[in-house]
């Protein structure tokens, strides 16, 4: 009978020292290369391309952000720099407090506007804390009586008309302290705001209540359409709004569906949109629209802070686990025809609650303008 295959292979197999048969060895088939290359080598190469893809886009990214930044930076008036405490280290290790100025001068489309109007609609202090992971928001409202240096007692919003960028500094730094300087300052044109957040495919704001509001900026064409037209409405809760729906959003002065709505209502539908869009330019997702978008993005805002002080910033508030967010308050009263907010004396304790000095504290239930904090991003403030 003829032996099998293997067995006459391997009694013809002898070993190299010739002690012995020796072991068949199965030749394994040789992987197919593409080009010359192995699968392995295509998928190293791979990966390499995608770091240098991201790294050159990145790259890109950068240089569009500078160059928008630095054209924030030269809308910044001169005068201003001097009026701002310098850094005493970097913000990744070191609090920092940033006036944030809201100015809006246009009542809508199609409107005169009010051009010559440089009164600061929305007065914010971001103070940063990365020791502990938190992020101060102290909101200032714009009636406050303060003292505006070379102008006595006035509404704090006028520092901005007397004496622009520079006074309005000065006067809020002597109405907080010298405990809390002021080291940079970020100004925001709402007039301007509306094609940002187009830019950015829109912001999510979280609606405090549902708001009704007065005729301001009718959508329509005719004038019988907008008699007919009941105003804006806005439905409580997380709310996608194109750039022109921000922009009405924080000009509404009177809900319908609230008779205690107050100024210190439009003050916070303000805040909450610099804050979403300050949370859209800081996500991912913005990353790969930067080469193209980064230096339109800032048009609407001036600012002292380089590229390399936002990016340190924008880690900062990534790594922050807390918001709070804070308001200086008082009574309301009438003096020379003008209505103010007298500040109250605890105003001074809400300072020290920004600098991490005592607990937060929430204001009292039933007073309108009373100061106080709330921990959270979703509080009616």
């Amino acid at each position: 009978m003829p032996l099998a295959r293997h067995d006459r292979e391997a009694r013809r197999a002898v070993r190299s020292d010739g002690s012995g048969p020796g072991k068949i060895v199965e030749r394994r088939p040789r992987r197919r290369l593409w080009l010359g290359w192995t699968r392995r080598r295509w998928i190293l190469v791979a990966i390499l391309g995608l770091i240098l893809f991201f790294a050159v886009w990145g790259l890109a990214g950068y240089l569009s952000v500078s160059s928008g930044v630095s054209d924030a930076n030269a809308r910044l008036p001169k005068n201003v720099r001097p009026a701002l405490t310098p850094d005493n280290g970097l913000l990744f290790s070191t609090p920092t407090t940033i006036l944030l100025l809201g100015t809006d001068h246009a009542t809508g489309r199609g409107s005169a506007g009010r051009g010559a109007d440089q009164h600061s609609d929305s007065i914010t202090l971001l103070h940063t804390d990365p020791g502990r992971h938190r992020l101060y928001y102290l909101s200032i409202p714009r009636d406050l009586r303060a003292y505006v240096p070379g102008y006595g007692y006035q509404k704090i919003n006028t520092a901005m008309q007397y004496g622009g960028t520079r006074l309005a500094i000065r006067a809020v730094d002597k109405l907080v302290g010298a405990g809390m300087p002021i080291n940079h300052v970020v100004i925001v044109d709402f007039n301007h705001f509306e094609k940002l957040i187009d830019a950015i495919g829109g912001i999510t704001v979280n609606v405090p209540e549902n708001i009704v509001s007065n005729r301001f900026d009718c959508p329509y064409s005719t004038q019988q359409r907008c008699l007919q037209w009941k105003g804006w409405r806005f439905h409580k809760g997380p709310t996608h709004l194109s750039g022109h729906e921000a922009l009405i959003f924080s000009r509404i002065r009177e809900n319908s569906l609230d008779p205690s709505w107050t100024d210190f209502d439009r003050q916070h539908d303000q805040q909450l949109v610099e804050q979403a869009t300050l949370n859209k330019l800081s996500s991912p997702s913005l990353f790969f629209s930067l080469p193209f978008d980064g230096n339109p993005l800032f048009k609407p805002i001036a600012t002292d802070l380089s590229t390399w002080k936002l990016l340190q910033l924008s880690w900062v508030k990534f790594r922050s686990g807390k918001s709070i967010h804070c308001r200086l308050g008082g009574t309301s009263e009438t003096i020379g025809g003008g209505d103010y907010i007298i500040g109250s004396s605890e105003n001074i304790r809400v300072i020290d609650e920004v600098l991490g000095r005592s607990a937060p504290q929430p204001p009292p239930k039933g007073e309108p303008y009373a100061p106080g904090c709330i921990v959270g991003a979703n509080s009616n403030y």
